[in-house]
């Protein structure tokens, strides 16, 4: 009788080192948005990969081994009541995770946020990995500092060098944490597959391509709602979304000129969801002002996050 084990692995680091862009290489398709711009994951957005069993016999199993990625918000300083959430949903991940992979950016090297984080995690039992991103940007003996260092913040059982943007290494990530998986039944239906509800998969893509297009102003107090989707006879998918803005002058940027703006975040978002899920869709999205959205409860609550 084959054994199988199964287990929830966080990804966690400073802002904009990776994860995401990680977490998609692993799955082989977008699950977590990307952006160049600092603190854009959320949410703890879970992605479940079935790892096959391989010849050496990793995972100490003749099952498949059962990962369940758990993508957190960068960690940073937090100012702002949605600063605070991300943070804490990001170091709650830990506390859930059976390992614990620790993003870092080769470019910036370990940095006072990583030496903090790395304090946390030290003297646990968890299994901690640490991952040494964007090997492709810096020349190779500039990595071996950066990977001493990390040596002497915490017991990493292993450190990877890797470029997640080229999914360079990234297969061996994977053997080395189905080998420290508990034996459990799947806790997933077995299929790689994000476990997030559609409403907010639907609200993060839209959300990336805001962030692709709105240089203006950060757009970390952008909000987008996915209100409602039903199928129309036409077999055409109506997806309503709304655009939560604080000010009428984001809506002013968000909109454009003309609509125009607006449009464009419309038709990329749209493409991106006709192309993640094979359907036809229309995508319908308002702009709404709500100044004080950050201080209502039901707009955290909807992203996983808690409201402190």
């Amino acid at each position: 009788m084959k054994s199988t084990h199964s287990g929830f692995i966080a990804i966690i680091g400073p802002t904009n080192v990776g994860k995401s862009t990680l977490l998609n290489a692993i799955m082989g398709r977008k699950v977590s948005i990307v952006s160049h711009k600092v603190q854009t994951t959320r949410t703890r957005i879970r992605a479940v990969k079935m790892v096959p069993p391989s010849p050496d016999g990793f995972g100490a199993t003749s099952g498949d081994v059962q990962l369940i990625f758990v993508d957190t918000p960068g960690v940073f300083k937090p100012a702002r009541r949605l600063d605070r959430a991300m943070v804490s949903a990001a170091m709650d991940a830990i506390s859930d995770a059976d390992a614990v992979l620790l993003l870092i950016d080769a470019t910036h090297g370990v940095t006072e946020t990583t030496r903090e984080i790395a304090k946390k995690l030290s003297g646990g039992e968890k299994p901690l990995f640490a991952v040494i991103n964007k090997t492709d940007a810096v020349a190779k003996p500039a990595l071996l500092p950066i990977a001493a260092e990390l040596t002497e913040l915490a017991n990493f059982r292993e450190i990877f060098m890797i470029s997640a943007l080229k999914n360079d290494s990234v297969d061996s990530i994977l053997k080395s944490l189905a080998d420290v998986m508990p034996e459990s039944p799947y806790l997933f239906d077995p299929a790689d597959a994000p476990d997030v509800p559609d409403y907010l998969y639907l609200a993060e893509l839209t959300r990336e391509k805001i962030y692709k297009y709105i240089h203006q102003e950060l757009p970390y107090r952008i909000h987008v709602v996915t209100e409602k989707v039903e199928q129309a006879d036409d077999g055409v998918l109506d997806i309503h979304q709304k655009i939560v803005v604080n000010s009428q002058n984001h809506k002013k940027i968000i909109v454009g000129r003309g609509g125009a703006q607006l449009k464009q975040i419309g038709t990329e978002a749209r493409h991106d969801i006709q192309n993640q899920w094979g359907v036809h869709a229309r995508l319908h999205l308002f702009v709404r002002v709500e100044p004080d959205w950050e201080n209502r409860r039901e707009n955290y609550e909807d992203q996983g996050l808690e409201f402190k």
